[in-house]
């Protein structure tokens, strides 16, 4: 008996692109599948307000092949095929990738005066797309966003065979690396200020009193408010706070401590953060203002107020955190959820409201980028310099926390920027050093009140590291021994971090003490050659006791 055969079985339901093989090998869509009967894809509740994409106005205008394909590949995607791709990332891949690849296809079809195919779909076509994204005028940042959305449908196409793919190489369908140091020109988000983080924070305190009141009426406005205090005190991400669900809050082994469980989509994982739970004492005293805002107890309250909201809610919201009823347009009294828009819009309100405003006097720019910034850098300094703790905080490795969001403020900028003035400026005084204490890094006028001392008369300045920008500080010639094995100690802390965090943080310190302190100096004849390079042998042999590696573990305890 022979070997039955087993027949594959193809799911009719998966979206498919009707198509034959010519002569050439080329794939060639059948005119009778343009256009589909329907044009438009929807797309079920997500992250974005995107709910439609249309594909109508690029059928019958010489690039129905290349549409209708498209339009196939996004429908599969949706369903399931090709790879994992989220509702979000679907939508975004219509209006932030085809939409201008099209928009494109059809200046295209009219340069070259003939309906462009499948196969039209080549290296030459992507060099020209990308020269028309050029030519929009656009950022460079957003070009490579176009490209890269663009990009992954034309690869799911390429994969299944609907136009030769060419994969790697210098003649590649599509070039790996159009956009190279984008990243270097992206300016990133920075965190708030002491200053702002304070007059934030007032302005939310001020702006959730009414969730503690009886009967009060849940608006957008009002869970926004709430849901940027949970951002600022916890560093989660925006989708994963406005996807919270009411079983959020999870127990902690530890007494008084609740864990905040969220679901990240792109890592298809949860994070934890551990909240201090309400204590008794934080109950008795519930309505009094001065007491500090606890997170666990501010979610259980929102959770209290929106619960009935639950039963009338879309299926696909139930078990949301942030609902409210519609107070405007046709829907008004459907239950919704906070979204991306949702947000953007109270915050502003709220910026505008309590005058908050940067050091700029312009109106300060909240959006959860910066509050996740803002706590980073806070539990940064709160465990003076722990990277380790710091990215755990984060959920991040200790590598994307050093290099995303420890990057140095505007004020660290702004100081070692007139850094270099001041030492100049101290050099020129001929009686330098007359009036000056001995400190391990040379001398000081004023080592109690001086710029950056404690301003306690029981207390002496021991932040070293901020020596070289502060007015006080002088070098002479005797001084140069500790100064040098200052420089060296600094130069061996590259062996102890993350380089680019050294590089931005430390590497200015030996290139100034060179270029201004010591240049300056034999310039003005302050040192001699002979001084300088004696100290510079002696401290890198035999540093000063005070900057031996041996007898301190880091230089941050000296920030």
């Amino acid at each position: 008996m022979g070997k039955r055969k087993v027949f594959t079985k193809t799911d009719l339901s998966v979206p498919q692109v009707a198509h034959s093989i010519d002569t050439a090998g080329n794939v060639v869509v059948l005119p009778e599948a343009i256009p589909p009967l329907n044009t438009a894809i929807k797309f079920v509740r997500n992250s974005t307000t995107i709910r439609s994409f249309d594909f109508a106005r690029w059928y019958g205008a010489g690039i129905d092949a290349v549409t209708y394909a498209c339009q196939r590949q996004i429908e599969r995607f949706l369903a399931g095929q090709d790879r994992a791709v989220t509702v979000t990332t679907a939508a975004h891949y219509c209006t932030t990738g085809l939409r201008p690849f099209l928009d494109y296809c059809l200046l295209r079809a009219a340069a070259f005066e003939r309906d462009l195919v499948l196969a039209d779909v080549n290296r030459d076509l992507l060099d020209g797309y990308l020269r028309h994204l050029t030519g929009l005028g656009l950022a460079t940042i957003s070009q490579k966003n176009y490209y890269t959305k663009t990009k992954a449908v034309l690869i799911a196409l390429g994969r299944r065979g609907l136009f030769p793919l060419v994969p790697s190489g210098d003649t590649a369908t599509c070039p790996r690396n159009p956009f190279p140091n984008s990243n270097r020109k992206v300016k990133g988000e920075t965190a708030l200020s002491k200053r702002e983080r304070q007059a934030f924070t007032t302005a939310l305190h001020k702006a959730i009193r009414p969730i503690w009141s009886d009967n009060t009426l849940v608006t957008s406005n009002l869970l926004v408010s709430a849901l940027l205090i949970v951002a600022l005190h916890t560093g989660r991400n925006t989708t994963p706070l406005l996807e919270m669900d009411r079983d959020c809050l999870r127990p902690h082994p530890k007494d008084n401590t609740v864990f905040l469980v969220l679901w990240k989509r792109r890592g298809y994982n949860t994070s934890k953060v551990p909240l201090r739970a309400e204590s008794d004492a934080e109950r008795l005293l519930e309505y009094t203002p001065s007491v500090r805002m606890n997170v666990e107890r501010l979610i259980r309250r929102v959770m209290v107020l929106t619960e009935p909201l639950d039963s009338d809610a879309p299926d696909d919201l139930k078990g949301r955190v942030w609902l409210y009823r519609r107070r405007s347009s046709e829907l008004v009294g459907e239950v919704t959820s906070l979204n991306a828009a949702n947000l953007d819009d109270a915050t502003s309100s709220l910026v505008a409201k309590y005058g908050l405003e940067d050091s700029d006097g312009k109106p300060l720019r909240i959006n959860i980028s910066r509050l996740r910034k803002t706590f980073a850098n806070r539990i940064f300094e709160l465990t003076d310099g722990d990277l380790a703790i710091t990215a755990a905080a984060l959920g991040n490795t200790p590598q994307v926390a050093d290099r995303n969001y420890l990057a140095p403020g505007q004020d660290a900028r702004r100081n070692w920027k007139f850094m270099g003035e001041v030492l100049v400026q101290e050099l020129q005084t001929l009686t330098i050093g007359a009036t000056y204490k001995d400190t391990p890094m040379g001398r000081c006028a004023d080592t109690v009140y001086g710029q950056f001392a404690p301003q306690r008369k029981d207390a002496t300045c021991m932040s070293f590291m901020n020596c070289l920008r502060c007015t006080h500080y002088a070098v002479t010639a005797e001084d140069l021994y500790k100064l040098f094995s200052f420089y060296f100690r600094v130069l061996s802390e590259r062996s102890r971090m993350d380089k680019k965090r050294w590089a931005r943080e430390y590497a200015h310190i030996p290139r100034l003490i060179d270029q201004y302190i010591v240049a300056e100096g034999l310039r003005r004849g302050i040192f001699k050659t002979a001084t300088v390079e004696t100290a510079r042998e002696r401290a890198r042999s035999q540093p000063h006791p005070f900057w031996s590696v041996d007898l301190i573990d880091s230089l941050e305890i000296f920030v």
